[in-house]
Protein backbone atom coordinates (compact mmCIF):
# COMPACT_ATOMS: atom_id res chain seq x y z
CA UNK A 1 0.00 0.00 0.00
CA UNK A 2 1.22 3.50 -0.35
CA UNK A 3 2.14 6.44 1.66
CA UNK A 4 -0.91 7.92 1.21
CA UNK A 5 -3.83 5.82 -0.29
CA UNK A 6 -4.69 7.23 -3.68
CA UNK A 7 -8.26 8.21 -4.72
CA UNK A 8 -9.70 10.45 -7.07
CA UNK A 9 -10.63 13.42 -4.51
CA UNK A 10 -6.66 13.23 -3.70
CA UNK A 11 -4.18 13.62 -6.19
CA UNK A 12 -1.17 12.93 -4.40
CA UNK A 13 0.78 13.48 -7.07
CA UNK A 14 0.15 16.81 -9.15
CA UNK A 15 -0.37 18.17 -5.63
CA UNK A 16 2.80 16.79 -4.29
CA UNK A 17 4.25 18.55 -7.89
CA UNK A 18 2.39 21.33 -7.87
CA UNK A 19 3.22 22.52 -4.24
CA UNK A 20 7.16 21.33 -4.91
CA UNK A 21 7.53 23.63 -7.85
CA UNK A 22 6.01 26.49 -5.78
CA UNK A 23 8.80 25.91 -3.63
CA UNK A 24 11.51 25.64 -5.94
CA UNK A 25 10.60 29.26 -6.30
CA UNK A 26 10.71 30.50 -2.69
CA UNK A 27 13.59 28.65 -2.30
CA UNK A 28 15.60 30.36 -5.59
CA UNK A 29 14.63 33.91 -4.12
CA UNK A 30 16.12 32.90 -0.39
CA UNK A 31 19.42 32.32 -2.05
CA UNK A 32 20.05 35.61 -3.99
CA UNK A 33 18.17 38.18 -1.85
CA UNK A 34 21.01 38.35 0.16
CA UNK A 35 23.08 39.38 -2.52
CA UNK A 36 20.12 40.91 -4.84
CA UNK A 37 19.27 43.59 -1.54
CA UNK A 38 22.94 44.90 -1.70
CA UNK A 39 23.76 44.94 -4.93
CA UNK A 40 20.49 46.49 -6.61
CA UNK A 41 19.10 48.56 -3.54
CA UNK A 42 22.12 49.34 -1.54
CA UNK A 43 20.87 47.85 1.27
CA UNK A 44 22.66 45.90 4.21
CA UNK A 45 21.73 43.33 6.72
CA UNK A 46 18.55 45.30 7.88
CA UNK A 47 16.73 45.48 4.56
CA UNK A 48 17.87 41.87 3.60
CA UNK A 49 15.99 41.15 6.72
CA UNK A 50 13.29 42.28 5.69
CA UNK A 51 12.45 41.66 2.36
CA UNK A 52 13.37 38.07 3.33
CA UNK A 53 10.88 38.40 6.59
CA UNK A 54 8.07 40.29 5.32
CA UNK A 55 6.89 37.33 2.80
CA UNK A 56 5.70 35.57 6.24
CA UNK A 57 3.57 38.51 7.22
CA UNK A 58 1.23 37.66 4.35
CA UNK A 59 1.39 34.03 4.62
CA UNK A 60 0.56 33.87 8.48
CA UNK A 61 -2.47 36.28 7.71
CA UNK A 62 -3.75 33.98 4.77
CA UNK A 63 -3.23 30.82 5.93
CA UNK A 64 -6.31 30.55 7.99
CA UNK A 65 -8.49 31.77 5.27
CA UNK A 66 -7.29 29.35 2.89
CA UNK A 67 -7.34 26.69 5.00
CA UNK A 68 -11.35 26.96 6.01
CA UNK A 69 -12.18 27.62 2.41
CA UNK A 70 -10.03 24.41 1.59
CA UNK A 71 -11.97 22.56 4.01
CA UNK A 72 -15.38 23.84 2.83
CA UNK A 73 -14.50 22.04 -0.55
CA UNK A 74 -13.08 24.71 -2.60
CA UNK A 75 -9.08 23.45 -2.83
CA UNK A 76 -8.29 23.64 -6.35
CA UNK A 77 -9.45 27.19 -6.43
CA UNK A 78 -6.95 28.23 -3.93
CA UNK A 79 -3.99 26.24 -4.62
CA UNK A 80 -4.35 27.61 -8.29
CA UNK A 81 -4.20 31.22 -7.59
CA UNK A 82 -1.48 30.51 -4.92
CA UNK A 83 0.21 29.82 -7.59
CA UNK A 84 -0.66 32.93 -9.60
CA UNK A 85 -0.04 35.30 -6.74
CA UNK A 86 3.61 33.45 -6.49
CA UNK A 87 4.61 33.78 -9.84
CA UNK A 88 3.02 37.43 -9.76
CA UNK A 89 5.33 38.31 -6.81
CA UNK A 90 8.22 36.82 -9.00
CA UNK A 91 7.97 39.20 -11.39
CA UNK A 92 7.47 42.14 -9.53
CA UNK A 93 10.54 41.33 -7.49
CA UNK A 94 12.54 41.21 -10.50
CA UNK A 95 11.03 44.54 -11.57
CA UNK A 96 12.01 46.34 -8.51
CA UNK A 97 15.23 45.15 -8.94
CA UNK A 98 15.47 47.04 -12.26
CA UNK A 99 14.11 50.56 -10.58
CA UNK A 100 17.37 50.72 -8.14
CA UNK A 101 16.96 52.11 -4.61
CA UNK A 102 13.28 53.40 -6.17
CA UNK A 103 12.07 50.32 -6.36
CA UNK A 104 12.19 49.13 -2.38
CA UNK A 105 8.71 49.53 -2.39
CA UNK A 106 7.60 47.41 -4.74
CA UNK A 107 10.29 44.77 -3.50
CA UNK A 108 8.11 44.66 -0.08
CA UNK A 109 5.13 44.29 -2.04
CA UNK A 110 5.98 42.31 -3.99
CA UNK A 111 7.55 39.71 -0.93
CA UNK A 112 3.86 40.25 0.37
CA UNK A 113 2.27 38.96 -2.79
CA UNK A 114 4.39 35.79 -2.66
CA UNK A 115 3.77 34.82 0.45
CA UNK A 116 0.43 34.93 -0.05
CA UNK A 117 0.89 32.72 -3.02
CA UNK A 118 3.06 30.22 -1.15
CA UNK A 119 0.07 29.85 1.75
CA UNK A 120 -2.82 29.35 -0.50
CA UNK A 121 -0.79 26.89 -2.17
CA UNK A 122 0.44 24.98 0.70
CA UNK A 123 -2.71 25.57 3.24
CA UNK A 124 -5.01 24.80 0.27
CA UNK A 125 -3.20 21.41 -0.89
CA UNK A 126 -2.52 20.25 2.78
CA UNK A 127 -6.47 19.27 3.47
CA UNK A 128 -7.13 17.95 0.11
CA UNK A 129 -4.23 15.46 0.80
CA UNK A 130 -5.70 14.85 4.80
CA UNK A 131 -8.94 13.95 3.36
CA UNK A 132 -10.23 10.75 5.36
CA UNK A 133 -6.79 10.03 6.77
CA UNK A 134 -7.37 8.42 10.01
CA UNK A 135 -5.95 9.70 13.42
CA UNK A 136 -2.99 7.14 13.41
CA UNK A 137 -1.20 8.65 10.35
CA UNK A 138 -2.11 11.76 10.43
CA UNK A 139 1.60 12.71 11.67
CA UNK A 140 3.57 10.91 8.74
CA UNK A 141 1.09 11.66 6.01
CA UNK A 142 1.49 15.40 7.33
CA UNK A 143 5.23 15.19 7.00
CA UNK A 144 5.36 13.44 4.15
CA UNK A 145 3.47 15.77 2.30
CA UNK A 146 5.34 18.54 3.72
CA UNK A 147 8.51 17.24 2.15
CA UNK A 148 6.96 18.77 -1.01
CA UNK A 149 7.49 21.99 0.37
CA UNK A 150 11.19 21.19 1.93
CA UNK A 151 12.24 19.38 -1.28
CA UNK A 152 11.45 22.78 -3.19
CA UNK A 153 13.23 24.77 -0.57
CA UNK A 154 16.39 22.38 -0.81
CA UNK A 155 16.64 22.57 -4.37
CA UNK A 156 15.24 26.25 -5.41
CA UNK A 157 18.47 27.09 -3.96
CA UNK A 158 20.70 24.87 -5.74
CA UNK A 159 18.66 25.57 -9.31
CA UNK A 160 19.10 29.67 -8.32
CA UNK A 161 22.97 28.75 -8.62
CA UNK A 162 23.19 26.83 -11.73
CA UNK A 163 20.86 29.69 -13.47
CA UNK A 164 23.33 31.97 -12.23
CA UNK A 165 26.55 31.00 -12.69
CA UNK A 166 24.91 29.87 -16.78
CA UNK A 167 22.73 32.63 -17.91
CA UNK A 168 23.21 35.26 -14.99
CA UNK A 169 21.31 36.89 -12.53
CA UNK A 170 18.63 38.27 -14.19
CA UNK A 171 17.76 34.45 -15.08
CA UNK A 172 16.83 33.40 -11.80
CA UNK A 173 14.15 35.30 -11.63
CA UNK A 174 12.26 34.08 -15.36
CA UNK A 175 12.80 30.76 -13.62
CA UNK A 176 10.81 31.81 -10.18
CA UNK A 177 7.96 32.76 -12.55
CA UNK A 178 8.61 29.80 -14.87
CA UNK A 179 8.21 27.00 -12.12
CA UNK A 180 5.20 29.12 -10.35
CA UNK A 181 3.14 28.52 -13.06
CA UNK A 182 3.79 25.30 -13.89
CA UNK A 183 2.61 24.83 -10.26
CA UNK A 184 -0.61 26.35 -11.47
CA UNK A 185 -0.95 24.59 -14.64
CA UNK A 186 -0.54 21.34 -12.67
CA UNK A 187 -3.26 22.34 -10.38
CA UNK A 188 -5.54 23.61 -12.92
CA UNK A 189 -5.29 20.30 -14.78
CA UNK A 190 -6.66 18.19 -11.96
CA UNK A 191 -10.16 17.28 -11.51
CA UNK A 192 -12.31 19.15 -9.14
CA UNK A 193 -12.10 18.45 -5.62
CA UNK A 194 -15.20 15.92 -4.35
CA UNK A 195 -15.88 16.76 -0.29
CA UNK A 196 -18.94 15.88 1.20
CA UNK A 197 -18.76 19.29 3.55
CA UNK A 198 -20.64 21.96 3.63
CA UNK A 199 -19.32 24.59 0.53
CA UNK A 200 -21.91 27.58 1.30
CA UNK A 201 -18.92 29.25 3.23
CA UNK A 202 -20.95 31.26 5.65
CA UNK A 203 -19.52 34.02 7.15
CA UNK A 204 -16.93 32.87 9.71
CA UNK A 205 -17.52 33.33 13.43
CA UNK A 206 -13.72 34.24 15.36
CA UNK A 207 -13.65 30.92 16.66
CA UNK A 208 -13.93 29.08 13.18
CA UNK A 209 -10.25 30.86 11.96
CA UNK A 210 -8.94 30.06 15.22
CA UNK A 211 -9.98 26.61 16.31
CA UNK A 212 -9.24 25.54 19.80
CA UNK A 213 -6.18 23.87 20.46
CA UNK A 214 -4.04 25.32 18.00
CA UNK A 215 -2.47 28.59 19.49
CA UNK A 216 -0.17 27.06 21.90
CA UNK A 217 1.54 24.42 20.09
CA UNK A 218 1.25 26.30 17.17
CA UNK A 219 3.54 29.39 19.69
CA UNK A 220 6.43 26.63 20.27
CA UNK A 221 6.42 26.34 16.18
CA UNK A 222 6.75 29.37 15.97
CA UNK A 223 9.70 30.13 18.49
CA UNK A 224 11.53 27.40 16.88
CA UNK A 225 10.79 28.88 13.19
CA UNK A 226 12.76 31.88 14.56
CA UNK A 227 15.75 29.67 13.87
CA UNK A 228 14.98 29.15 10.34
CA UNK A 229 14.25 32.76 9.81
CA UNK A 230 17.61 33.91 10.95
CA UNK A 231 19.37 31.05 8.51
CA UNK A 232 17.37 32.43 5.83
CA UNK A 233 18.13 35.67 6.56
CA UNK A 234 21.90 36.11 7.51
CA UNK A 235 23.50 32.56 6.94
CA UNK A 236 24.33 32.98 3.42
CA UNK A 237 25.58 37.01 3.86
CA UNK A 238 27.24 35.85 7.12
CA UNK A 239 29.02 33.24 5.07
CA UNK A 240 30.30 35.08 2.40
CA UNK A 241 31.22 38.63 4.80
CA UNK A 242 32.88 36.65 6.80
CA UNK A 243 34.59 34.83 4.30
CA UNK A 244 34.12 31.24 5.34
CA UNK A 245 33.05 30.03 2.09
CA UNK A 246 30.05 27.86 1.46
CA UNK A 247 27.37 30.41 0.97
CA UNK A 248 26.78 28.75 -2.05
CA UNK A 249 25.76 25.08 -0.67
CA UNK A 250 24.36 26.28 2.94
CA UNK A 251 20.66 26.47 2.43
CA UNK A 252 20.71 22.95 0.47
CA UNK A 253 23.01 21.73 3.61
CA UNK A 254 20.72 23.10 5.84
CA UNK A 255 17.32 21.85 3.44
CA UNK A 256 19.06 18.10 3.30
CA UNK A 257 19.33 17.38 7.06
CA UNK A 258 16.03 18.86 7.35
CA UNK A 259 14.37 16.47 5.00
CA UNK A 260 16.57 13.52 6.46
CA UNK A 261 14.86 14.12 9.69
CA UNK A 262 11.54 14.52 8.06
CA UNK A 263 11.36 11.72 6.08
CA UNK A 264 12.93 9.17 9.13
CA UNK A 265 11.20 10.77 11.91
CA UNK A 266 7.49 11.06 10.71
CA UNK A 267 6.06 7.61 11.43
CA UNK A 268 7.78 8.05 14.66
CA UNK A 269 5.72 11.29 15.65
CA UNK A 270 2.93 8.83 15.01
CA UNK A 271 4.08 6.10 17.35
CA UNK A 272 5.48 8.18 20.05
CA UNK A 273 3.23 11.46 20.21
CA UNK A 274 3.82 14.89 18.97
CA UNK A 275 4.85 16.22 22.29
CA UNK A 276 7.71 13.79 23.04
CA UNK A 277 9.28 14.28 19.48
CA UNK A 278 9.06 18.19 19.81
CA UNK A 279 11.64 18.27 23.37
CA UNK A 280 15.30 16.33 21.90
CA UNK A 281 15.07 17.94 18.25
CA UNK A 282 14.42 21.12 19.67
CA UNK A 283 17.41 21.14 21.92
CA UNK A 284 19.43 19.85 18.51
CA UNK A 285 18.15 23.18 16.56
CA UNK A 286 19.17 24.52 19.72
CA UNK A 287 22.79 22.51 19.71
CA UNK A 288 22.92 23.50 15.81
CA UNK A 289 22.57 27.23 15.83
CA UNK A 290 25.07 27.46 18.90
CA UNK A 291 27.66 25.66 16.75
CA UNK A 292 26.61 28.43 13.67
CA UNK A 293 27.34 30.95 16.28
CA UNK A 294 31.18 29.71 17.53
CA UNK A 295 31.97 29.25 13.56
CA UNK A 296 35.70 29.95 12.84
CA UNK A 297 35.77 27.85 9.44
CA UNK A 298 33.37 26.43 6.73
CA UNK A 299 33.59 23.01 8.11
CA UNK A 300 31.66 23.58 11.39
CA UNK A 301 29.27 26.34 9.72
CA UNK A 302 28.09 24.05 7.92
CA UNK A 303 27.88 21.14 10.23
CA UNK A 304 25.64 23.52 12.53
CA UNK A 305 23.79 24.16 9.37
CA UNK A 306 22.98 20.64 9.23
CA UNK A 307 22.37 19.94 12.79
CA UNK A 308 19.89 22.48 12.89
CA UNK A 309 18.41 21.65 10.08
CA UNK A 310 18.04 17.91 11.67
CA UNK A 311 16.31 19.74 14.62
CA UNK A 312 13.93 21.26 12.81
CA UNK A 313 12.81 18.48 10.69
CA UNK A 314 10.31 16.63 12.76
CA UNK A 315 8.79 20.05 14.67
CA UNK A 316 6.09 20.66 12.07
CA UNK A 317 4.48 17.02 11.75
CA UNK A 318 5.49 17.21 15.57
CA UNK A 319 2.91 20.24 16.26
CA UNK A 320 0.40 19.03 13.42
CA UNK A 321 0.32 15.80 16.01
CA UNK A 322 -0.99 17.75 18.73
CA UNK A 323 -2.47 20.36 17.12
CA UNK A 324 -5.21 18.11 16.07
CA UNK A 325 -5.66 15.93 19.01
CA UNK A 326 -6.18 19.20 20.81
CA UNK A 327 -8.50 20.83 18.30
CA UNK A 328 -10.86 17.96 18.46
CA UNK A 329 -13.18 17.85 15.65
CA UNK A 330 -12.22 21.50 13.67
CA UNK A 331 -11.44 20.93 10.10
CA UNK A 332 -7.99 20.46 9.60
CA UNK A 333 -7.23 23.05 7.07
CA UNK A 334 -8.68 25.52 9.69
CA UNK A 335 -6.43 24.00 12.37
CA UNK A 336 -3.33 23.48 10.63
CA UNK A 337 -3.81 27.09 8.93
CA UNK A 338 -3.56 28.75 12.41
CA UNK A 339 -0.90 26.51 13.90
CA UNK A 340 1.66 26.81 10.69
CA UNK A 341 0.48 30.97 10.86
CA UNK A 342 2.91 31.17 13.59
CA UNK A 343 5.53 29.59 11.92
CA UNK A 344 4.81 32.06 9.66
CA UNK A 345 4.59 34.85 12.38
CA UNK A 346 8.60 33.45 13.83
CA UNK A 347 9.84 34.00 10.16
CA UNK A 348 8.69 37.27 10.19
CA UNK A 349 9.73 38.02 13.47
CA UNK A 350 13.20 36.63 12.76
CA UNK A 351 13.80 38.88 9.47
CA UNK A 352 14.06 42.30 10.78
CA UNK A 353 15.87 41.35 14.55
CA UNK A 354 18.35 39.34 13.36
CA UNK A 355 18.89 41.74 10.42
CA UNK A 356 19.39 44.76 13.32
CA UNK A 357 21.31 42.31 15.93
CA UNK A 358 23.59 41.10 12.89
CA UNK A 359 24.06 44.91 11.29
CA UNK A 360 24.87 46.23 15.75
CA UNK A 361 26.46 43.37 18.04
CA UNK A 362 27.15 40.79 15.01
CA UNK A 363 26.15 37.81 13.36
CA UNK A 364 27.40 35.09 15.68
CA UNK A 365 25.26 37.28 18.60
CA UNK A 366 22.00 37.34 15.63
CA UNK A 367 22.86 33.28 15.88
CA UNK A 368 23.43 32.96 19.41
CA UNK A 369 20.36 34.41 20.09
CA UNK A 370 18.23 32.62 17.89
CA UNK A 371 19.29 29.36 19.95
CA UNK A 372 17.91 30.99 23.20
CA UNK A 373 14.80 31.41 21.39
CA UNK A 374 14.80 27.82 20.46
CA UNK A 375 15.11 26.77 24.49
CA UNK A 376 11.70 28.35 24.74
CA UNK A 377 10.24 26.84 22.09
CA UNK A 378 11.46 23.67 24.58
CA UNK A 379 9.63 24.62 27.03
CA UNK A 380 6.17 24.98 25.96
CA UNK A 381 7.14 21.52 24.21
CA UNK A 382 7.75 20.42 27.92
CA UNK A 383 4.76 21.95 28.99
CA UNK A 384 2.88 20.37 26.67
CA UNK A 385 4.56 16.85 27.27
CA UNK A 386 1.45 15.47 29.31
CA UNK A 387 -1.21 15.66 26.30
CA UNK A 388 -1.02 12.23 24.88
CA UNK A 389 -1.86 11.44 21.68
CA UNK A 390 -4.58 8.78 21.12
CA UNK A 391 -1.98 7.02 19.21
CA UNK A 392 0.46 6.48 22.05
CA UNK A 393 -2.26 6.13 24.40
CA UNK A 394 -3.94 3.28 22.69
CA UNK A 395 -0.37 1.67 21.98
CA UNK A 396 0.47 1.51 25.59
CA UNK A 397 3.88 1.91 26.16
CA UNK A 398 6.12 3.24 23.13
CA UNK A 399 8.38 0.37 22.49
CA UNK A 400 5.73 -1.93 22.11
Amino acid sequence: MSVVDKAPTRPVARLFCAVLFGYFALGATLQVLPAFVPARFHGGPVLVGLAVGIAFLATALTRPIAGRIADAGRARPVVSIGGLCTALGGVGQFVAGQLGSAGIALLLIARLVMGAGEAALFSGAQPWIMAGVPAARRGRIAGWFGLSMWCGLAGGPVIAVALTSWFGADSVWWGVVGSCVLSAVLVLGTGAQQSGKDTSLRPAHWRELVPPGASLPGLGLGLAAYGYGTINALLVLFLRTGHLGGDAVALAVFAVGFLLARAFGSPLVDRYGGARMAAPVLIIEAAGLGVVASASSMTVALLGTAVAGLGLGVIYPATVSMTLHRAGGSGVGASVGVMTSFWDLGLLAAGPISGLLAAGPGFRVAFGFAGVVALGALAIAVSLGGVRSPVASSAGRPGR
